[in-house]
């Protein structure tokens, strides 16, 4: 009972914090206006050139995924890592963050391979992802530090949250000390069944996000990076020419735009709802875009995201349910032929 109450509070407390979001922002617009925009003055020819786009960067993760795999000695099939990929954006979709735990547990037992080896390509893998948007937002953030400046001074608790994670001596401590933990665990012998799982967990995490650094093509996986990057971008940036109201921006308000909308999608709710809007919304009206066109621009730039994820998810279960009923069929026959030899 308690499970289930934890659970179902994990699934409704982002729920309502993004849809609460949602509702505020758009509980102040026109909501007719709106649907008149989305009737009669989009061009959906760049909305469906946004979506082949974001299938694009599903696969390319995949690729790149795929080579760290290799690098820990396995060599699954692009159906299963796409299947994973694509999986895992449709469980986001339902529980954040779920969706990687699905991904490694999927692959580890398709490949039968150790899951926090998985689990360790994977913290790799949204490492360098990480890291990919802190270069972004550093580099965009000097090109267009007025309009960052612009947004801040809108909304100084942002700024005013920021500064205090980044100067908190917590922050600090709490890094020193896990580390020194780690070191004090690694140099202590024992016996202790828990102290040696977790020594377990921490190497194959480890072995698993050294693959980047052991990997032989490493030219391919920054390529495959910088070519999911491109794709997350020009996302975006096409959607830009759908609108009337949005289709004079240039290339740095595209980047501006794109680096709001991954920052809030670092907040913990299904698929980015409400803070994503917000972020796209408030960054769009720094550059003159009214704020109903906005908000129709948000919602369908996000939106069109969210029905690429729920077609994929909808692909991957019945991909999925193939790929049992395959194996099913090629076990069957091997019984069967068993049973047969057995018999006198």
């Amino acid at each position: 009972m308690e499970k289930l109450l934890r659970n179902t509070l994990k699934f409704l407390v982002p729920l309502i914090l993004g849809v609460g979001i949602f509702w505020f922002l758009y509980s102040k617009l026109d909501t007719k206006e709106i649907f008149t925009i989305l009737k009669s003055e989009i061009n959906y020819s760049w909305i469906f050139l946004s979506m082949f786009i974001g299938l694009l960067s599903h696969v390319a993760r995949a690729y790149r995924w795929r080579l760290q795999l290799r690098t820990l000695g396995q060599n699954p099939t692009m159906r299963t890592l796409t299947n994973a990929i694509f999986g895992t954006y449709a469980m986001n979709l339902l529980f954040p963050r779920l969706g990687e735990v699905w991904r490694c547990t999927y692959v580890s037992r398709r490949q039968q391979m150790s899951f926090t080896q998985v689990l360790g390509s994977v913290f790799s893998d949204r490492l360098t992802d990480t890291i990919s948007v802190v270069f972004l937002t550093v580099v965009i953030f000097f090109l267009q530090m007025p309009v960052f400046r612009e947004f801040l001074r809108k909304f100084p608790t942002i700024e005013e949250a920021a500064w205090q994670t980044v100067t908190s001596p917590w922050l600090y401590i709490g890094f020193v000390f896990v580390v020194i933990f780690i070191i004090w665990l690694f140099s202590k012998k024992t016996e202790n069944k828990y102290v040696l799982k977790i020594k377990g967990m921490v190497k194959n995490l480890w072995f698993g996000f050294n693959t980047v650094l052991k990997m032989k093509q490493k030219y391919k996986f920054f390529f495959y990076t910088i070519l999911i990057w491109l794709c997350y971008f020009l996302q975006l940036y096409v959607c830009l020419f759908a609108f009337p109201a949005t289709e004079h921006l240039g290339i740095l308000a595209a980047l501006a735009l794109f680096i709001m909308g991954s920052i809030s999608m670092g907040i913990p709710v299904q698929g980015g709802l409400g803070p994503w809007h917000l972020a796209i919304i408030a960054t769009l009206a720094l550059y003159g875009v009214g704020e109903n066109a906005a908000g129709a621009f948000a919602l369908v730039a996000h939106g069109i995201q969210m029905i690429l994820i729920m077609i994929l998810g909808i692909y991957t279960m019945f991909s999925i349910a193939l790929e049992k009923k395959n194996v099913q069929a090629e076990v069957q026959p091997q019984m069967d032929h068993k049973e047969i030899n057995v018999l006198p």
